[in-house]
């Protein structure tokens, strides 16, 4: 599949696009809303908030059991019980952060959707308004969640329906997407001169059709850098253990769904920020393929960045795509969707009980003891667990055994023509050059003679080595400037303009736990050039090899553990790269593919990391304050433990580019067969409701 760069295309009026897209809805809504009715004829459970789906929440609405009013306030009363600060702050909002155990608060939500009035009634601080530049928030046409709710209630009252497939759903957004009512900074502390963009992000637009409701924006990595820090949010906590990382910058989106403190959540992912968090909070996380929803109204629409749901459950996240997925023409890459959607919604494909006639191939190069550590070690035991459920599900899973490897002979048989004068770059001990950089052999000879023969190819062609490194999977110089830039020009914002007034108009945190954001931020800006070639000349090869493989092993999807290594504790050194595996592997999801995490266990006991200056260094070149993705620098540690420590694990479903209906299928036969989905102990139901 050929991937183009998207320019920003405004073709159509806002209003009239999303005219025509809320009638589409609306329809939807009411054939949906006949469904629900039917089901709530039957006589209904008490509703409770804990664990409430899409489905539940709306079978509650029809038996008048709930409105859309009450069920906001019950969140909000989650809200104010459980997202506090969860650390100490001895030297204010920007200085170190003190962890602790058990805390009572996981700091998920950094701003709610709430009037000034009733926010400071309902004694949330003045933080979390909806806007720092705007402090009477008085504006009519910027109704507040509360506001929403009464009027979906009233729509409700005077039809007997619901307006829409998501009525009722309470949703927070990451920040890195524009809400038109809510601050959207990626998390800064950055002096806007208007913090509210104009205009909400494309799927926002979609889901407001829909009757969804926005209650807050989810705190994020600043910059989405990848720490669970940032200068307006502060530090995010793992519900699981409050002293722990809740992985990457949707930390906030998965944190605050695996605590029930909103039905769903909206994350973003490069590299993995979307089941990163689905993996470490016990959630549901879809990165759908790149080019099915749209990226328009985000800060840094880059090559891989892709919108996606957090959820509890497999069905709700289907229910989230339907709404969002499609073509946008302010999104061009979504211009590959046309045609290759399914004719009916995503949801109807999470009903499979059977995994029969499904083919799945195991990616054991993510999954070999020898080649990791002790840290790895029962992670790969859960995953194990996991494709053993998918046997007996029915599926024949294709396994190349303990030490096999899925993807190799392909890697090997296909890079040398794919990526042709890349690969001869990378490897001049084969492709030998003078001083001036002229080839002094023939490389096309060389390069057939290496197609002919894959054993002739120099270098190591797994899974692991291709995404080890930037170089290997295809660096894009100026990306970050050029597309912050642009969204800084979209956006018109008369006092942050572009990286340069980010990096120079703003408060930072200085937290030796965390990665600076300053340094990053100007090393960005003395970009000049872009070029995206390399990027996506890898894209293409990586995604014909991957697809010869599921063609040539007649596969429909494949298995492998989103990561191998539990939540890791916050403020100690990272696990390093051991044979090309980080915290979580990414490779495959950096390629545009569809993939899906789904709960698949717990830990019992864990390894942990810990400073030892009498330890080799894991890096010749160690870098201050951490590097562009926002990993903390590699310093001299070892591992200790083990521990007993009830942490969640997560294992993904991947299948081909708009394989979506393949991937929700399996993953819901395997959520429903083994129903691994557990709320943390320490924020369960309170004592008393609203």
């Amino acid at each position: 599949m050929n991937i183009l760069h998207s320019p920003r295309i405004l073709f159509e009026s806002r209003r009239s696009r999303l005219g025509r897209l809320s009638a589409v809805l609306i329809a939807l809504g009411t054939v949906l809303s006949g469904g629900a009715r039917a089901a709530a004829d039957e006589t209904p459970a008490k509703f409770q908030v804990e664990e409430a789906t899409i489905a539940g929440i709306q079978q509650a609405i029809l038996s008048r059991q709930l409105t859309a009013t009450e069920l906001v306030k019950l969140y909000l009363a989650r809200i104010k019980a459980y997202n506090g600060p969860g650390v100490e702050m001895p030297q204010g909002p920007l200085g170190p952060s003190v962890f602790i155990a058990h805390a009572k608060g996981i700091n998920a939500l950094s701003t709610l959707n709430l009037r000034p009035a009733t926010r400071e009634a309902m004694g949330f601080d003045a933080h979390h308004a909806r806007s720092m530049t705007d402090l009477a928030d008085n504006d009519p046409n910027m109704p507040d969640a509360l506001e929403v709710a009464a009027k979906l209630d009233a729509e409700f009252a005077r039809t007997g329906r619901l307006v829409g497939p998501l009525h009722g759903v309470v949703i927070a957004i990451k920040d890195q997407f524009d809400t038109f009512d809510m601050r959207t900074t990626s998390d800064a502390d950055a002096a806007y001169a208007n913090d509210r963009p104009p205009h909400d992000a494309t799927f926002v637009a979609r889901l407001r059709a829909a009757g969804a409701i926005i209650l807050a924006k989810a705190n994020c990595a600043e910059d989405a850098s990848g720490a669970p820090r940032a200068a307006f949010g502060g530090t995010f906590l793992n519900p699981y253990d409050t002293e722990r990382s809740a992985s990457g910058s949707s930390s906030g989106s998965g944190s605050s769904v695996a605590a029930n403190l909103v039905t769903c959540a909206m994350g973003e992912e490069t590299t993995t920020s979307i089941r990163g968090p689905a993996h470490w909070n016990c959630d549901v996380g879809l990165a759908a393929t790149q080019e099915l929803v749209s990226r328009a109204g985000m800060m840094g629409m880059g090559l891989n960045t892709r919108p996606g749901p957090i959820t509890r459950t497999v069905d709700d996240a289907a229910r989230i795509l339907s709404v969002i997925a499609g073509y946008d023409r302010n999104d061009a890459m979504t211009a590959f969707a046309v045609g290759r959607m399914p004719d009916r919604p995503y949801q109807s494909f999470t009903q499979a009980k059977s995994l029969q006639g499904m083919r799945i191939g195991v990616v054991r190069e993510y999954m070999d003891k020898d080649l990791f550590s002790k840290a790895d070690e029962e992670s790969i035991d859960l995953a194990n667990r996991a494709i053993d459920v998918l046997r007996q599900l029915g599926a024949t899973v294709i396994d190349p055994g303990p030490h096999g490897e899925l993807f190799t002979p392909y890697i090997r048989a296909l890079s040398p023509s794919l990526l042709n004068l890349t690969f001869a770059q990378q490897h001049p001990e084969a492709f030998p050059v003078d001083a001036a950089g002229k080839p002094t052999s023939d490389q096309i000879t060389t390069l057939i003679d290496m197609t002919v023969d894959p054993k002739l190819a120099p270098g190591k062609f797994t899974l692991r080595d291709l995404g080890a490194g930037r170089g290997y999977y295809g660096q894009t110089p100026g990306e970050t400037r050029f597309e912050k830039n642009l969204y800084w020009r979209e956006r018109g914002d008369s006092a942050i303009t572009d990286l340069a007034d980010r990096a120079t108009k703003a408060k930072f945190y200085i937290d030796p736990a965390f990665p600076d954001r300053q340094p990053p931020l100007l090393a960005a800006d003395k970009a000049r050039v872009l070029d995206t070639t390399a990027r996506l000349q890898r894209r293409f090869a990586v995604q014909q090899i991957i697809l010869q493989a599921f063609a040539d092993l007649n596969l429909d999807a494949v298995v492998y553990p989103t990561g191998t290594l539990p939540p890791s504790k916050l403020g100690v050194p990272p696990e390093p790269m051991i044979n090309g595996r980080s915290a979580l592997w990414t490779f495959l999801g950096t390629q545009g593919f569809p993939a899906i995490t789904v709960p698949a266990g717990f830990t019992t006991m864990v390894y942990d990391r810990v400073a030892d200056p009498s330890a080799p260094s894991p890096s010749s070149e160690p870098r201050r304050g951490g590097d562009e993705e926002g990993r903390p620098a590699p310093v001299p540690s070892r591992l200790v433990g083990p521990f007993p420590a009830m942490l969640p694990f997560g294992i993904d479903f991947l299948a081909r580019p708009f394989g979506e209906p393949t991937i929700l299928k399996i993953a819901a036969a395997y959520e429903q067969a083994t129903k691994l989905r557990r709320p943390p102990p320490d924020f369960g139901p309170l004592a008393s409701q609203p």
